[in-house]
């Protein structure tokens, strides 16, 4: 919960890196979010809180994106080679999964040797 919780601190943060770990934690939990939200949104015969909530986390979602792309040693401009039909989406996926540089980028340190705080 603690990946989660960071990405929302860093609310609108389009620049340093972030670790793998701490991008699919934060999808794995804004999926389930989602899914609760939208299953309560059947219940009571209303979207409302799920489009609230998607509305609420669009700009975090973009921004640990661009952070994990900065971390592989790309530019978060390759965000937009998701709008490429059919092989654009799969692209990114390899991007975003991908083993973040060891080294320290123009984007700055490897977020794995940091120290905890």
């Amino acid at each position: 919960m603690n990946w989660y919780l960071d990405v929302l601190k860093n609310y609108a943060g389009f620049s340093g890196r972030a670790r793998r770990k701490e991008y699919w934690m934060f999808v794995l939990f804004n999926f389930i979010i989602a899914v609760v939200l939208s299953a309560l949104g059947m219940a009571i015969d209303t979207q409302i809180p799920y489009f609230l909530y998607i509305a609420a986390v669009i700009v975090p979602s973009l921004a640990v994106m661009v952070r994990r792309l900065h971390d592989t040693g790309r530019s978060g401009w390759w965000f937009f080679i998701s709008f490429v039909p059919l092989v654009g989406g799969i692209i990114l996926l390899v991007f975003l999964a991908s083993e973040g540089k060891p080294e320290t980028n123009q984007h700055g340190a490897n977020p794995k040797l940091a120290p905890a705080v």
